[in-house]
């Protein structure tokens, strides 16, 4: 919290229209190009993250397909995780999120704006809607993230199992899965701090669906986690 207030301090001058301008676009983003809602979203969290005294350092960015629909698939640390990946990606994508999330204050206009999709994890069959809806939208070219531990692990830089389901979008969609490792993404909003903090961002090399194809979706998960963790060992 304390770290919120001092990026809308430090912002505090254009926080009035900028609001203005997340709640406008949220409310009209199946008329606004996707280009200009994620050049907002982009350029608010570039802004707030310097307030913020967060630095995003991210590593592998040739690793993100060029064209084509894929799927990100990081360890979930954080709040602060999506706003993480908006600064150290250039491909535009959308979350997929839980259902609790949804209503969160200044992420809810985030989410709307990306167009993300929630799953309400009580719900079998919302699920499977979810998981075909991103599916078919993967197909036509979009890039989504999914978080397959379902939430965050709240033990720093240890991960969570990560849960086969997850994968089944990309299964599904035979899309390439492009693993992120997220290193310290829980120090800016889930620690009481505003010390200067440096986010890393590692983009993986992508799995393509010739490698992870006859795989079982719970392999596919154990191969997903085990690089990521690999990555984190390297730079902790």
């Amino acid at each position: 919290m304390k770290r919120i207030i001092l990026m809308v301090l430090y912002n505090l001058p254009f926080v009035p229209y900028w609001w203005w301008q997340l709640c406008y676009y949220a409310k009209h983003a199946d008329s606004i190009e996707e280009e200009k809602r994620y050049a907002l979203i982009k350029k608010i969290t570039l802004h707030a993250n310097k307030g913020g005294r967060v630095k995003i350092a991210s590593y592998g960015q040739k690793n993100i397909p060029r064209e084509g629909g894929f799927i990100f698939f990081p360890n979930h640390q954080g709040l602060f995780d999506v706003l993480a990946i908006i600064e150290a990606s250039d491909r535009i994508f959308s979350p997929v999120a839980k259902v609790e999330v949804e209503n969160t204050l200044f992420l809810k206009q985030v989410f709307q704006i990306l167009k993300a999709k929630f799953m309400d994890r009580s719900d079998v069959r919302q699920n499977m809607r979810i998981i075909k809806e991103v599916s078919d939208q993967v197909k036509e070219g979009k890039a989504y993230v999914i978080f397959p531990e379902g939430t965050r692990s709240k033990q720093g830089n240890q991960l969570l199992d990560f849960k086969g389901g997850s994968f089944k979008s990309a299964m599904y969609a035979r899309c390439p899965i492009v693993p992120v490792a997220m290193v310290d993404s829980f120090k800016p909003f889930d620690t009481n701090s505003i010390s200067p903090v440096t986010v890393q961002v590692h983009f993986l090399p992508p799995i393509t669906y010739e490698i992870y194809g006859k795989m079982k979706s719970t392999e596919i998960a154990q191969m997903v986690k085990e690089q990521i963790e690999a990555t984190i060992a390297k730079v902790c």
